[in-house]
């Protein structure tokens, strides 16, 4: 896993928004809430995107929505399209650690 934070046009590292890197795909976070997570896919040898929006976060700020478009790298009526279209799921991204597909459960009472 890898955090980075996101930067402006003029290349200077944002605080507060960052986009953390695990090996099934990348999350976006602002400040400490997890606004997306791109999931990447293999279905029929084709790989794709899975996109994951959290319901309440994901258009909580202007600043979260600059950085969340950058993110997708598409506008505010795109991703409203995708989510109306059932591409992107609203869910949940804040109540579970979201690297939880990738960490193993320990028994430590062994």
């Amino acid at each position: 896993m890898k955090v980075q934070n996101m930067t402006s046009s003029r290349g200077n590292k944002v605080a507060n928004q960052f986009i953390i890197y695990t090996e099934s795909g990348s999350v976006f976070q602002s400040y400490n809430s997890i606004i997306a997570k791109i999931t990447d896919s293999k279905k029929d040898d084709s790989y794709y995107a899975n996109v994951e929006l959290d319901r309440k976060y994901w258009n909580y700020s202007n600043t979260t929505g600059k950085y969340r478009n950058i993110f997708l790298n598409e506008t505010i009526t795109e991703t409203k399209k995708k989510i109306k279209s059932g591409e992107y799921k609203l869910t949940d991204l804040n109540s579970k650690p979201v690297y939880e597909d990738t960490v193993e459960t320990i028994n430590l009472n062994k």
